[in-house]
């Protein structure tokens, strides 16, 4: 099975100050962190991508186009499932002082749990008041399947990826903990940050030697690497095609390093007011989202 190929190396999804309307683009500053960029109001030209994110054919053109909203690198709309591993990473279990698991450990979120760059990361009343709930920051790195995938054999895994982006895996802790299954602690509306671009598998030729972080009001939490992962990418993407088609814009997040808030002592939990930052390598860059609390401070996704 031959890798996929685009002719954009990152691609973005923006809505242009030249038109008001929602675009693709390849950013033209190849270096610039484009999350980053956004949050510090910092100017994001682009060349306009004609197509659509999930087909290898869009074509990057000449007509470059200025950003004035940064938007999560894909629509709820493309994406059809959310999958996600938990304990996935050797360090994080230890600090869990949990075992590693025989094999993936997995759940689902809905495409109405995800938000983009500057979105506020929303704390519902269900998990307030945030001391009990503990909600909870988890940097990813984030797959996105670009064609059919079934039965896919490790070998070959890679050749289905479409592109790399990041997220932040927000945990409701009290509710995860209460129950064997998470998809409920997973799931909130708009808690879920991914972006803030979409990295082409062909630029990121091993993506188990990719650095990754997260801070949170500027204090580093979590520094790791995936290659602390204990199901890599090819092992992942192998065992869940197992008898299932991956569809393309299917959505697998890969699981956190070590650092996460609700182990620490004390534990640390995100509240109302407070800012979090994942930074993922290869050319993936920042997502920068301040917390909300429902009923304290007005919330409005941007999708």
């Amino acid at each position: 099975m031959a890798p996929i190929r685009t002719q954009w190396t990152r691609l973005i999804r923006f809505v242009a100050a030249e038109t008001s309307q929602v675009h693709l683009g390849e950013p033209v500053d190849r270096w610039q962190d484009v999350g980053l960029a956004s949050h510090k109001k910092q100017t994001i030209r682009a060349y306009e991508i004609v197509g659509s994110a999930l087909d290898p054919a869009a074509q990057v053109t000449n007509n470059v186009l200025t950003v004035k909203h940064l938007l999560p690198p894909l629509s709820r709309e493309e994406i059809g499932v959310v999958r996600c591993l938990g304990l996935n990473y050797a360090d994080h279990a230890a600090e869990a002082n949990l075992a590693k698991p025989r094999y993936p450990i997995l759940f689902y979120k809905p495409p109405t749990s995800l938000i983009g760059p500057d979105a506020p990361i929303h704390i519902p009343k269900a998990t307030q008041p945030a001391e009990k709930h503990l909600p909870d920051y988890e940097v990813e790195l984030t797959v996105v399947i670009g064609k059919a995938a079934k039965n896919v054999s490790e070998a070959d895994a890679l050749d289905y990826v479409l592109a790399y982006t990041g997220a932040n895996d927000m945990s409701f802790r009290y509710h995860q903990m209460a129950v064997s299954q998470w998809g409920f602690s997973k799931s909130f509306d708009d808690a879920t940050p991914i972006g803030p671009c979409l990295v082409s598998a062909q630029a990121i030729s091993d993506p188990q030697k990719l650095a990754l972080k997260c801070t949170v009001n500027g204090r580093v939490l979590q520094d790791g690497n995936t290659s602390d992962q204990i199901f890599n990418v090819r092992q992942t993407i192998a065992f869940l095609s197992q008898g299932t088609t991956l569809l393309p814009g299917s959505v697998i997040m890969t699981g956190t390093p070590k650092g996460v808030g609700f182990v620490k002592k004390p534990a640390i939990y995100l509240k109302d007011g407070d800012q979090v930052s994942v930074w993922v390598d290869g050319g993936i860059g920042t997502l920068v989202n301040d917390v909300v609390e429902e009923g304290k401070t007005p919330v409005k996704a941007k999708l």
